[in-house]
C-alpha cells in the first residue's frame, strides 16, 4: 500500500494534509525533537518566503482554533495516519487529599484525549 508523506515544512503541504482525501497519510518533519508553536511557525515561515509571518500565523492559529472548537462542540478530530482527538467525560467522584487524606468532591469534567493513528504507531514502534 502506498502512503502519501507530507512535511510541515512546507506550507502547501500543510493544506494538503488538511484538504486531502488521501487514505493514507504520513506526517513528518525533519527533526525529531520537541518543537512548541512558534518553532512551527518560523519553519512554515523560513520554508515558504512568499508568506508573510503575520499570514502563518494566521494560519496556524485558525487551524488550532477549528480543532479546539470542534471539541468543545463534543465532535471528534481525525487526522487520518496521525490520530484523532476526542473529549472524554470524567464523572464526578470522591477523591482524597494526599496530604491530609481527607475525603473530597471531584466535580464531573471534560478532557481532551488523543488517540494515535495506526501509521503514526507503526513509525514510532519502527526499530
Amino acid at each position: 500500500m502506498a502512503y502519501k508523506v507530507l512535511s510541515l515544512d512546507d506550507l502547501d503541504s500543510l493544506w494538503h494534509l488538511i484538504f486531502s482525501k488521501q487514505p493514507k497519510v504520513i506526517l513528518t518533519t525533519y527533526r525529531g525533537l520537541r518543537m512548541i508553536k512558534s518553532e512551527l511557525i518560523a519553519r512554515l515561515v523560513d520554508a515558504n518566503p512568499h508568506l508573510y509571518q503575520r499570514d502563518v500565523e494566521r494560519i496556524v492559529n485558525t487551524i488550532f482554533e477549528e480543532i479546539t472548537n470542534t471539541l468543545a462542540e463534543g465532535n471528534r478530530v481525525e487526522l487520518r495516519g496521525f490520530g484523532a482527538f476526542s473529549v472524554k467525560h470524567r464523572p464526578a467522584r470522591t477523591g482524597r487529599n494526599p496530604r491530609t487524606g481527607q475525603a473530597v468532591d471531584v466535580p464531573a469534567k471534560s478532557v481532551p484525549y488523543f488517540k494515535t493513528g495506526k501509521d503514526l504507531r507503526e513509525k514510532l514502534n519502527k526499530k
